[in-house]
């Protein structure tokens, strides 16, 4: 816990990323969690992805916007990944997140340029995943993706839960009754007892309660994890309920547990995996360390190589 909680610690602090940029390892390593700084780069690794059978979600790597005009270039660079989704027929969806498109400067803001970006989605038959962050702007990130479900349909825009969030639970239930299309998964931020469970017990037994309810809903659903005790959860309990293997997707992050994945593809699922690329990859990275042990140790055994 302690390992998680400095990691994510260092995530926050970006100006950090010139220094550990210095060391070729650690730069080289990022290629595997992170799909390259460019639309075109982040084409590549789909078009690989989908060649193994699995479908993508692309997500351009950037937090908390602090200008206004910083947010429209955001919509801008997402209008030129679902032009190139098109033009190249990869099977990609797309995430955001509303701190992108100006949500800590205006959420008013944040709705119109998530409004267009998701009808730019809708027109074209695809469809957008609002991601979660941190717990300071949870509510309001339910809040607009309740809005946005209003103008939309079911498969036109979907939201990212947490189950280390004490209030996840009822949100599903909330949620739901819209009905909407929920992608649950662990947490990555760093939050206060009061508002997460501190222990990884709790989480994985929030997330079990969580996945039931979304799988006994009739709605395709996104479970977005890397544990292969969850996935057995999953896996039991749809087998049990005669779910189908077509009624959900399991989803995971680029470049982890890959044997897990091609796993899961030989047995049938749905797999989508989260494809992340742009610039501002460090706070993404460090939280990817911090969420599992395995990936320190492979930073530290392929830094020792030089």
């Amino acid at each position: 816990m302690a390992t998680k909680s400095a990691l994510i610690y260092l995530s926050e602090r970006e100006g950090l990323k010139d220094f550990a940029t210095r060391f070729r390892p650690f730069k080289k390593l990022t290629t595997r969690f992170v799909a390259g700084e460019t639309i075109a780069e982040a084409v590549e690794a789909i078009r690989q992805i989908n060649a193994e059978g699995c479908t993508a979600s692309f997500d351009h790597l950037n937090e908390s916007v602090s200008r206004a005009a910083e947010s429209y270039e955001e919509v801008s660079e997402y209008q030129h990944i679902l032009s190139a989704i098109d033009k190249t027929g990869i099977q990609s969806n797309i995430s955001i997140k509303l701190t992108q498109f100006g949500l800590e400067i205006d959420a008013e803001l944040a709705y119109t340029n998530a409004r267009t970006v998701v009808a730019d989605a809708a027109r074209r038959g695809n469809f957008v995943r609002i991601d979660m962050e941190g717990s300071n702007v949870t509510q309001r990130t339910l809040d607009l993706f309740q809005r946005l479900r209003g103008e939309f349909g079911l498969n036109d825009v979907g939201i990212v839960l947490q189950s280390y969030l004490r209030r996840t639970y009822d949100d599903a239930q909330m949620l739901l009754k819209l009905p909407a299309r929920i992608r649950i998964c662990k947490g990555a931020y760093n939050e206060p007892p009061e508002v997460a469970f501190p222990s990884k017990k709790d989480t994985d037994d929030n997330y079990i309660k969580i996945m039931r309810l979304l799988l006994s809903s009739g709605i395709y659903h996104g479970i977005a994890t890397h544990d292969p005790r969850m996935i057995e959860a999953t896996t039991d309990f749809a087998q049990r309920q005669g779910i189908g293997q077509e009624s959900f997707e399991f989803q995971m992050l680029y470049g982890i547990r890959r044997d897990l994945q091609r796993q899961l593809d030989r047995d049938g699922y749905n797999i989508r995996i989260y494809v992340p690329y742009g610039k501002h990859w460090y706070p993404y990275f460090m939280r990817r360390l911090a969420e599992r042990p395995a990936n320190i140790w492979f930073v530290l055994k392929n830094l020792l190589k030089g």
